[in-house]
């Protein structure tokens, strides 16, 4: 297969695929800002747990070509595109931090073709109904979030330059969320195979436009598209108890709502050590697949 495919109102999807092409099929779905080079399990992990991993770029990040005014359920439209250029019938899904959600939809609107969903520190919807959506967040995601559901415009503005600057200097995105960082995830950015790949990761995203990153904040903070009330495949929710970029409330309002959840909550852990956790989530989605 091409690393490229089409979908049907013409766009490209950029699409990276990595450990066993013959294993069991799993999409993980990247972060934001991310790209299909994020942060994954090295490739001897996933050919010894006969894994496929399909990663690809969301609209308007990487490779991918911009679908302006996204919803987070839109993401099935691409992931089904992606799957039966692969041939794949069935397969397990994988998202953290601002791709979580986006794992959520594919379980909520794909049931008959996906095994199990991972959700690694992901938000619930804007609207979710009893929670402090903002409570135990950094300023920073605060300030951001605010501006993207009040004021689009001046949002999009902002963002573009900040954007330039990152691709000019990915390390920059690192250094503007140190200050908000717990020790323990300024220990895990600072491990140099870590840091390498985050720095790729976030280049990548940035190369061709800032529009992935505003689209997916847009995204994000409105309607999501589908109740998660209404998934009826495995899910596993991971969050760690001092994150403040996601915080943990927000699993936890997930879990209370999602029928066939499992929820782990690591009471020391924050955001970026989700990376450690994500081997694990994939062992959990293995052990629920059938084969391709």
């Amino acid at each position: 297969m091409s690393d490229h495919v089409r979908t049907a109102d013409g766009r490209r999807l950029r699409v990276e695929i990595s450990g066993d092409p013959h294993g069991h099929p799993v999409f993980l779905l990247h972060g934001t800002p991310g790209s299909r080079v994020g942060p994954r399990p090295r490739a001897m992990f996933l050919y010894q747990h006969g894994a496929c991993l399909i990663s690809y770029d969301r609209p308007g990040y990487g490779g991918s070509d911009r679908k302006a005014g996204r919803r987070i359920a839109d993401v099935v439209q691409d992931v089904s595109v992606v799957a039966d250029a692969l041939g794949l019938d069935r397969f397990a899904v994988a998202g953290r931090s601002g791709g979580a959600p986006h794992a959520l939809a594919c379980a909520a609107l794909l049931p008959d073709r996906v095994t199990r969903v991972a959700a690694l520190v992901g938000l619930a919807p804007r609207d979710a109904e009893g929670l402090d959506w903002f409570a135990g967040m950094a300023p920073s995601n605060v300030s951001e979030f605010q501006t993207a559901f009040t004021d689009p415009e001046r949002f999009a503005a902002r963002l573009i330059p900040r954007s330039a600057a990152i691709r000019s200097n990915p390390a920059k995105l690192l250094e503007e969320l140190r200050l908000e960082l717990t020790d323990d995830d300024r220990m895990i950015v600072s491990d140099n195979a870590i840091r390498s790949m985050l720095l790729r990761n976030y280049l990548e995203a940035l190369r061709t436009s800032p529009y992935g990153w505003i689209d997916d904040a847009f995204a994000l903070t409105r309607p999501w598209g589908f109740d998660p009330a209404q998934i009826d495949v495995p899910v596993l929710l991971w969050h760690g108890g001092k994150d403040v970029f996601s915080p943990a409330s927000h699993s936890s309002w997930l879990a209370a709502r999602i029928p066939r959840v499992t929820a782990v909550l690591e009471p020391a852990a924050a955001h970026f050590a989700s990376l450690r956790a994500l081997p694990t989530a994939l062992n959990w989605l293995l052990s629920g697949a059938t084969r391709p």
